[in-house]
């Protein structure tokens, strides 16, 4: 973990229980050793590091590519475990280094959705997300974030302090037989598999 991670992701935890009381349901069921996918719910522009912070140790995020044309902040993204991805998501290398951090035993955080929602729903899940699991076979973990739509929706310039949770569920394992065969159907179904695990989360866990 690097110093500017560390940083940042004791910033994140501090601001998001000042202003969003957050809170998290069953913080136990993190991975914290080997490779993971953690699959949440995309609403809002706080989800990612939201996500992130969960765990203890650093994950990877996917983050739109001109993200790192920001002053002051752009620059710190690598050290912040940030892989630029082109705006369209159709990124190859992007993906490819997705795997290459699973597989090397890392933690990465991945949207199923692709983008944010635009009205707080969940949306259906492109095959993404089913070729990185049949790629890796890393166990997914499924979360869902609750009130970060009503406390930052895509369409707004700042945040509102508006309660937040994290609900944590089991980790999915896939087998050999899951991924098989290797067509966009398949990848399909895997990312079907993870969104219904993330649609039965509810506030309680």
């Amino acid at each position: 973990m690097t110093i500017t991670y560390n940083i940042f992701a004791t910033l994140a935890r501090v601001l998001s229980d000042v202003f969003f009381s957050r809170k998290v349901v069953h913080p136990e069921r993190m991975i914290e050793e080997g490779p993971l996918i953690i699959a949440v719910n995309h609403s809002s522009f706080v989800d990612p590091p939201l996500a992130g912070i969960c765990s203890k140790r650093a994950v990877y995020y996917l983050a739109r590519r001109n993200l790192l044309e920001w002053p002051i902040l752009g620059p710190l993204f690598p050290d912040m475990n940030v892989i630029p991805v082109e705006r369209d998501g159709n990124d190859m290398s992007a993906l490819r280094e997705v795997i290459k951090k699973i597989r090397e035993g890392n933690g990465v955080v991945l949207f199923p959705e692709g983008t944010r929602s635009r009205d707080g729903q969940l949306q259906p899940a492109p095959p993404g997300i089913g070729l990185v699991i049949a790629k890796t076979l890393a166990p997914v973990l499924p979360m869902r974030i609750f009130g970060a739509y009503e406390a930052f929706p895509r369409d707004s310039k700042l945040p509102r302090c508006r309660p937040i949770t994290v609900v944590l569920g089991n980790p999915i394992h896939f087998t050999r037989e899951d991924i098989e065969p290797l067509t966009r159907d398949t990848y399909q179904k895997l990312s079907d598999r993870v969104m219904k695990a993330i649609a039965e989360l509810t506030i309680d866990g």
